[in-house]
C-alpha cells in the first residue's frame, strides 16, 4: 500500500469509525452532595451491569436545580424538594430516591456522647452560645468534662439542600431562628465560617478543634466525626441512625399529584430523628426529553431493584416498596416506563 492510500484509509477510519466501535451511552446528572456517594456507587455498579455510564457531578442542590431548569443536564438532584407550583412553573417531574439525615457533627477531644437540646442547637447557630462549657450545654451533659473553648460554627457556603433541611428544622424547632433567619438552600448566617459541599464542611470540622457544623450522616460516618444526640419534637435525645431516620419517615404522605413533595424534619415520635430528609431527582418534561428520560428512569429503576444493600452500607434508608411502585406508576403516566 502506498503512502497516499494509507493516509486516506486512516482519514476514513477517523470520519467513519468501524461498525463495532459504538459511541458509549452517557447519562449526565448534577446536584446534591448529600446522596453523591450513593449515586456514584450505583453508577459504578450500573455501568458494570449494562455498559451505560452515569456521570454525576456533586455541585450542591442549588446548582442541580439550576442546571435542570436550564436543561444543561439529563437530570438534576436536590435535597430540597420543589413545591408543586415550582415543578409546574419549570415543567419538571420530581421523585425521591432515598432517605437520610443531617447530623450535628463536632470536634471536641474526649467528648463522644454529646447531647444538644433544641435551645442549645438554635443558640449555637444563632451565635448566642459561644463556648462549649455554656450552662445551656452543661445542663444536658452532667458528668461530661466540657472545656472553656470557643465554638467555631462551620456551615455551607454554596446553595445546598443540606442547608435547606437543617434550616427548615431550625425554623420549626426555634421561633427566633424562623423570625431572624428562616430557611432555604442559602440563608444569611448569623455566625460561622463557610465551606463548599458536605465534603468541605466535614473537612473543616475535622481540622478545627472546637468546631461544630451540619453534615449528611454518611459523610460524618466516613470521616469518623462524632455526632450529637439531638432533642426531638417529643423531647427525647435521639442520635442519627437508619432506625431513627425510618422513624421520622414513618408518617410521610407521598403524593404523586404533588410530585412527591414531602418534608421529613421535626416529625413526631419518640424515636424520630428531627433532621431527616429525602433526596429527590428532577426531570424535564419537555417532549424532546422523552428518550433520555427513559434512560434516566431505567437507571433509577435498576437502583430501586438492586441498590438497597448499597444504600444501607452507605447509611441511607431505601424507600419502601409501595413508594417505589407509586414512583413507577408516576413514570408510566409520563410515558417513561
Amino acid at each position: 500500500m502506498n503512502r497516499k492510500k494509507f493516509l486516506l484509509g486512516v482519514l476514513a477510519l477517523a470520519i467513519f469509525p468501524a461498525a463495532g466501535i459504538a459511541k458509549e451511552k452517557v447519562i449526565n446528572g448534577a446536584g446534591a452532595t448529600f446522596p453523591a456517594p450513593l449515586y456514584w456507587k450505583w453508577a459504578d455498579a450500573y455501568y458494570k451491569a449494562t455498559g451505560i455510564k452515569v456521570n454525576y457531578q456533586s455541585i450542591g442542590s442549588g446548582g442541580g436545580v439550576r442546571q435542570i431548569v436550564n436543561r444543561t443536564v439529563d437530570f438534576g438532584a436536590s435535597d430540597a424538594p420543589l413545591k408543586p407550583e415550582e415543578t409546574k412553573k419549570h415543567n419538571l417531574a420530581q421523585f425521591p430516591t432515598v432517605i437520610g439525615g443531617v447530623t450535628v457533627a463536632y470536634n471536641l477531644r474526649g467528648v463522644e456522647n454529646l447531647k444538644l437540646s433544641t435551645r442549645a442547637v438554635c443558640d449555637i447557630f444563632l451565635g448566642k452560645i459561644k463556648y462549649w462549657d455554656d450552662p445551656v450545654i452543661k445542663k444536658d451533659n452532667p458528668g461530661v468534662k466540657l472545656p472553656h473553648k470557643r465554638i467555631t460554627v462551620v456551615r455551607r457556603s454554596d446553595g445546598s439542600g443540606t442547608t435547606w433541611i437543617f434550616t427548615n428544622y431550625l425554623s420549626k424547632a426555634c421561633p427566633e431562628w424562623k423570625e431572624k433567619v428562616g430557611y432555604g438552600k442559602a440563608v444569611r448566617w448569623p455566625t460561622g465560617i463557610g465551606a463548599k459541599g458536605n465534603e468541605g464542611v466535614a473537612n473543616y470540622i475535622r481540622r478545627i478543634k472546637g468546631a461544630i457544623g451540619y453534615v449528611e450522616y454518611a459523610y460524618a460516618i466516613q470521616n469518623k466525626i462524632p455526632v450529637a444526640a439531638v432533642e426531638n419534637r417529643d423531647g427525647k435525645f435521639v442520635k442519627p441512625s437508619i432506625e431513627t431516620f425510618q422513624a421520622a419517615a414513618a408518617n410521610a404522605k407521598w403524593d404523586p399529584k404533588k410530585d412527591f413533595y414531602e418534608v421529613l424534619t421535626w416529625q413526631p415520635g419518640e424515636k424520630a430523628y428531627p433532621i431527616a430528609g429525602a433526596t429527590f431527582i428532577l426531570l424535564a418534561k419537555d417532549e424532546d426529553r422523552k428518550e433520555i428520560n427513559k434512560e434516566v428512569v431505567k437507571f433509577f429503576d435498576w437502583a430501586y431493584k438492586n441498590g438497597d444493600k448499597m444504600a444501607i452500607e452507605l447509611h441511607y434508608v431505601p424507600l419502601p416498596e409501595n413508594v417505589k411502585n407509586m414512583i413507577r406508576n408516576y413514570w408510566r403516566e409520563h410515558g417513561w416506563y
